[in-house]
């Protein structure tokens, strides 16, 4: 038996245990972690501004919510482009204590899925601290999965992540989130992690990929994190370049895959050919803004609300009221605390947090599975989903459409995006989808069709009415990876957006075209 892993298991076993039982109100959490957070930042050029000391006070005085009505009054709603043009952009010139006490050294580059250009999120040391101090409790939380070998946690964690060999501009440094977080790793964690620091550094995601499989055969890998799209990617070259069946003939104590950033679920299919035997998966949300959720138990694809770790989270109701039919924000839209939401309702993410992002719109779309547990999933974003003509088509409901369809025909579809488009006196959706596996088109589209309107009672009612037409394109998985690469989009951070419009739209067209005229004439 491994020692020192049966110790380390039982250890956490206990500490885990330990957390199980220390629940509280969430409500009462999230008071804590807006005082805290006021609390610092009241000195800053934002919490003058703002009255941050007289909000500090009804929270820490009242024993209501008026402390939430004041902050809802005091501090508008931001989005990033009101957020760095009002505030971020001077402290990327260098000045101190703007939205938080101190000099911002790192700021994540993050585009999400649809930006043309990139966002500069600060990340400061205490972000740093926060982030680390949720990814151990995750760790932790392993003790609620059964089955787990003692050996694995002896085993490396391969964390495929952007490079951390950060830009340098000015007084600070820019660069994935993942990158930076890599950079900053207590000295402790480093013996588990891989790649080593000489390929961590890499900025070719192409060539960072071919010199992690050179070294594949050197690791023991017990635990993966990362994109889905990506870590799938990278096993097919390690799996390729060794001639073997699957990833457990190079990595036979690989037992866990942490990820995030897209929903694993079309992916499954294709990701579990890659393996020997099963493994556990686990799902979390770490956004450039925060480490905002993560799954905590099995019983559950859920996430956990991390309530008391730098993050204060308002929820504003996805509905008609506070967004245009095209996502963007009203002007002063209802929000709502944790204690004033519903199960099964669809909400956008606020946040506020310790590195000095206030009352901030994330772009996610969140529903809560369980209230009592602060258990969520994403559903998508304020801008990715389709309502031409109220079909209200939400990613949620694409990716699981994807998934039963791609289930039924035996395929695997690892990419997808969709366009609403006129069609004739009407609308249509126009769908692409990445495979490698033959498949009809017409018979996907089918499946793809019915079944959204299974899961979509307004998509079913609009089928028959305006939304006339559902076209499917299928493509070959290269033509999504090379439009990335074309845009200078491939990388941990980047996923392809599920949702295509405007000059995305017209730039993806054109470059499907360029393709098809490119291989026609090479005929």
């Amino acid at each position: 038996m491994a020692v020192l892993g049966s110790i380390l298991k039982n250890g956490i076993r206990i500490t885990g245990v330990a957390m199980q039982r220390r629940k509280t109100d969430s409500a009462k959490l999230q008071r804590k972690a807006f005082i805290k957070l006021i609390g610092k930042a009241r000195y800053t050029q934002f919490g003058e501004r703002y009255r941050f000391e007289e909000l500090l006070s009804a929270a820490l005085f009242s024993d209501d919510n008026s402390f939430y009505r004041k902050f809802q009054e005091f501090v508008p709603v931001h989005d990033y482009n009101r957020m760095h043009r009002d505030w971020w952009c001077r402290t990327q010139e260098g000045e101190r204590n703007v939205c938080w006490p101190g000099h911002v050294k790192f700021f994540a580059l993050s585009s999400g899925t649809s930006e043309a250009s990139s966002k500069y999120i600060p990340i400061t040391k205490d972000m740093i601290k926060a982030n680390q101090r949720t990814g151990v409790r995750q760790v932790l939380s392993l003790s609620q999965f059964k089955g787990l070998p003692n050996e694995l946690f002896e085993k490396g964690i391969l964390t495929l992540g952007g490079s951390t060999d950060l830009n340098q501009r000015g007084s600070y440094y820019e660069g994935d989130l993942s990158g930076i977080t890599a950079s900053q790793f207590p000295m402790w964690f480093r013996r588990f992690n891989k790649p080593d620091k000489e390929i961590a550094k890499t900025r070719d995601w192409a060539a960072k990929l071919d010199e992690i499989t050179l070294k594949a055969t050197e690791w023991d890998i017990g635990y993966v994190v990362g994109v889905p799209a990506w870590m799938q990617l990278l096993m097919e070259k390690i799996i390729a370049h060794y001639g073997v069946k699957t990833i457990h003939d190079i990595w036979p104590n690989l037992a866990v895959f942490c990820h995030g950033g897209v929903s694993f679920e079309p992916y499954r299919h294709g990701f579990e050919k890659l393996l020997g035997r099963p493994i556990t998966y686990i799902e979390t949300y770490l956004a450039s803004e925060g480490f905002v959720a993560y799954q905590s138990r099995p019983e559950t694809r859920a996430m956990q609300l991390v309530l008391n770790n730098g993050l204060f989270f308002e929820f504003i109701p996805f509905t008609e009221e506070n967004f245009t039919p095209d996502g963007e924000l009203v002007s002063q839209p209802k929000t709502l605390m944790i204690d004033e939401v519903e199960e099964d309702k669809e909400y956008a993410l606020l946040l506020s947090t310790c590195a000095g992002a206030w009352r901030y719109l994330i772009g996610d779309t969140i529903k809560f599975t369980c209230k009592e547990r602060s258990e969520i999933i994403i559903t998508g974003r304020t801008k990715h989903f389709l309502s031409l003509c109220g079909e209200h088509l939400s990613v949620d409901n694409m990716n699981r459409a994807i998934e039963l369809a791609a289930n039924e025909l035996n395929i695997d579809i690892r990419e997808f995006t969709v366009a609403g488009i006129p069609y004739e006196t009407t609308f249509a959706h126009q769908w692409f989808v990445g495979t490698d596996d033959p498949v009809d088109a017409e018979l996907l589209r089918q499946h793809i069709d019915e079944k959204l309107k299974e899961l979509n009672d307004d998509y079913a009612i609009e089928r028959r009415h305006a939304l006339r037409e559902v076209l499917v394109r299928v493509l070959p998985l290269r033509d999504f990876y090379d439009w990335m690469a074309s845009r200078g989009k491939m990388g941990a951070q980047n996923k392809f957006p599920r949702v295509i419009r405007g000059k995305l739209l017209e730039n993806w067209e054109a470059f499907l075209c360029a393709r098809h005229q490119s291989v026609e004439a090479s005929k």
